[in-house]
């Protein structure tokens, strides 16, 4: 298949979703000018298909309503692409996740059905920690909302448990670390903001249209602003290892890098709890040095400690124990264990900070 017939082909799948579509839009989504998707337009009434040419600020290209062509098999790619999506969803959604693997798996050629039952019944994608899928009719709303460029009304829970109604212009959505999220102008504010889809009920699409920004990327404007999330702590440190490897342990979403000259990179972030930290950074195998908090400095400390005794040598961790033993029964000169109390040779109990705090993400 030629490179501008699969470029008419998916002109033609953009167009059977439903909606009138901009010229600019479908030339964005295909890669060519608009001129180009004039001509593809063009090609489609030549073979045939009913394709409407809306006239006005908001116009472009629809099909007649009611027109459909018959369905497309699947090659072998594009099924396994589509059972991959429903592996991805089965945690958010299971039932219809497996129903949808079930009637791909009926429609199937025998051969190719055999084989991607294979992958189905054995593989198993492991959801985020903070999966929190959204409704179907939320999602399903927004989604046409922001397509169709209407602002909604949504109902709103923000973080400390207040609830609103807010009008917002659906300018994407976003999903990210297991969370999905709307992102657009606020009416009350003006302000562009980000909503966490779990935390919306019923959303209500009101009448008008509005434009976004030609240079808007709704994933990367989302992945900034959870970065810069007001939490209870504000971390800053310094790791010598490329800003790759450092991606792969702290992402965009959840830390602001700067690399230096020397190959040390500065990182930045927000956490409302810090315990989970240490071992990330034990996990980048490269040198760190910790600016601030102390509490986080306490807790790779703590971190350290707990490594060396696992890796001590059994009969030195024996000899040690009988140590602390001895001292706690008040055998003079003997030496003092630091282990889970934090006691010291009175008998007192040292201090030790809490590690406490819930997972907030969005609004």
């Amino acid at each position: 298949m030629t490179r501008p017939t699969a470029r008419v082909l998916a002109l033609l799948e953009i167009l059977q979703a439903g909606g009138t579509r901009t010229v600019r839009e479908l030339a964005t989504r295909l890669g060519v000018d608009e001129r180009t998707v004039r001509r593809y337009a063009a090609h489609l009434v030549d073979l045939g298909i009913p394709v409407r040419s809306i006239r006005g600020r908001y116009g472009g290209y629809r099909l007649s309503p009611g027109y459909r062509l018959p369905p497309l098999m699947f090659t072998d790619d594009e099924a396994l692409a589509v059972l991959l999506g429903l592996l991805t969803g089965r945690h958010a959604a299971a039932p219809a996740a497996e129903s949808a693997a079930a009637k791909l798996h009926r429609v199937l050629p025998a051969q190719l059905a055999d084989r991607l039952a294979a992958l189905r019944d054995t593989a198993d994608l492991a959801p985020p920690p903070t999966a929190t899928p959204p409704g179907t009719e939320v999602l399903l709303v927004l989604a046409a909302a922001a397509r169709d460029r209407q602002p909604v009304e949504i109902g709103y829970t923000a973080r400390d448990g207040r609830t609103g109604r807010r009008t917002v212009q659906p300018y994407g959505i976003v999903a990210l670390g297991g969370r999905w999220y709307l992102t657009g102008p606020d009416s009350a504010s003006g302000a562009l903001r980000t909503f966490r889809l779990d935390r919306i009920d019923a959303p209500r699409v009101l009448p008008g249209r509005f434009e976004v920004p030609d240079a808007f990327d709704p994933a990367a404007h989302v992945t900034a602003t959870l970065a810069r999330t007001p939490w209870r702590y504000r971390v800053s440190l310094r790791v010598r290892a490329p800003v790759e490897r450092i991606r792969t342990r702290l992402p965009a979403s959840l830390a602001v890098l700067h690399p230096a000259d020397d190959g040390w990179v500065r990182v930045e972030l927000r956490a409302e709890r810090l315990d989970w930290l240490p071992a990330v950074l034990a996990g980048l195998d490269a040198p760190f040095t910790v600016d601030r908090p102390a509490e986080l400095r306490e807790l790779v400390r703590d971190l350290g400690t707990r490594l060396l005794a696992a890796a001590a040598d059994p009969d030195e961790a024996g000899a040690a124990t009988e140590a602390e033993t001895a001292t706690e029964a008040g055998v003079p000169g003997a030496a003092v264990g630091g282990g889970g109390t934090g006691r010291t040779a009175d008998g007192a109990e040292g201090d030790r900070k809490p590690r406490n705090g819930a997972d907030r993400h969005g609004e």
